[in-house]
């Protein structure tokens, strides 16, 4: 006898947004096992990485890792690793040491009572990676947030959950950061960064990850108004020239982390895309559609 094939989708509040997992073409027992593993993936990634709670690895890292080398889950370890060669590659560009930026903006809690300081040019830099998942501070004003990066590689674990149960076809989405598992492809509904409840294009995603970010809100459905929010480290301010941008590339986190330099650097990004395999759209504050010459054939811009 045949085992039955199904689809299910479910959906939990994690990473400040609505995280929604769908698979399809398994028996519903193993979808249901596998959907519950990637949640827990996901939650996992939420409890080392949010700014927000205090036992994190992030607030940890914020508290201690000036006075002290301060050891960090692997997962945790292997975003910061990412984002350290990110802000190299992009000279500097992509920062997670903005956060005090973020505070002062109101974007992120001010944590003790403290007045947030805007941070100085590149302290990045300042991040030390040691052995045995330890890190370093080297400057005492030094406060960081994942943010994005860290939504990126919960949605990349989610999805390695799911391939570990054997589900070959499916999508995780959270909000903005979104991974399809297959060669059927997914249609996408971007918005129009200037009109939210106008489509600007559509775009066909399979066996990849879609990251999407806007100067003013999310494109996507579901996520919190201001969690999204860029700003250039060279001026502590959001970017102005580019309203949105979205990047395909193979992971999720590399393609969150993309989406922010394009939204600073535009179409000087273009060597680092074509480093890390990947391809943009955005969107200028004229309203001119960019897109990659790579990715032309799955874009579908609405009439």
């Amino acid at each position: 006898m045949a085992i039955a094939s199904d689809s299910v989708r479910r959906a939990r509040p994690l990473l400040g947004t609505f995280v929604e997992i769908e698979v399809v073409a398994a028996a519903r027992p193993d979808m249901n096992a596998a959907i519950d593993a990637a949640f827990d993936s996901v939650g996992e990634v939420h409890r080392l990485m949010s700014f927000h709670e205090p036992d994190s690895d992030i607030s940890r890292l914020n508290r201690e890792a000036a006075i002290r080398p301060t050891r960090v889950h692997p997962w945790t370890y292997q975003v910061l690793d990412a984002a350290v060669e990110m802000h190299r590659r992009s000279r500097g560009v992509f920062d997670i040491a903005v956060a005090p930026a973020l505070q002062a903006m109101g974007l992120l809690p001010v944590l003790g009572g403290e007045t947030a300081n805007l941070p100085k040019a590149h302290l990045a830099d300042a991040i030390e990676l040691l052995p045995e998942h330890t890190v370093r501070f080297r400057a005492a004003e030094v406060t960081i947030d994942l943010g994005g990066i860290a939504k990126g590689f919960a949605v990349d674990r989610a999805v390695d959950a799911l391939r570990g149960y054997g589900i070959v076809s499916g999508l995780v989405n959270a909000g903005g950061d979104l991974r399809a598992i297959g060669t059927e492809p997914h249609t996408i509904h971007i918005r129009d960064p200037r009109n939210p409840g106008r489509s600007i294009c559509s775009i066909e995603v399979a066996d990849a990850a879609l990251a999407s970010t806007a100067r003013r809100f999310d494109l996507m459905d579901g996520t919190e108004p201001g969690s999204l929010a860029v700003i250039d480290p060279s001026s502590c301010r959001p970017p102005d020239l580019i309203d949105g941008a979205t990047v395909r590339a193979p992971s999720c986190m590399i393609a969150d982390a993309l989406t922010k330099i394009v939204m600073i650097s535009g179409t000087d990004a273009g060597k680092l895309l074509e480093h890390c395999h990947a391809s943009a759209l955005l969107i200028t504050a004229g309203g001119e559609v960019q897109i990659t010459s790579d990715w032309h054939g799955a874009v579908h811009l609405a009439a």
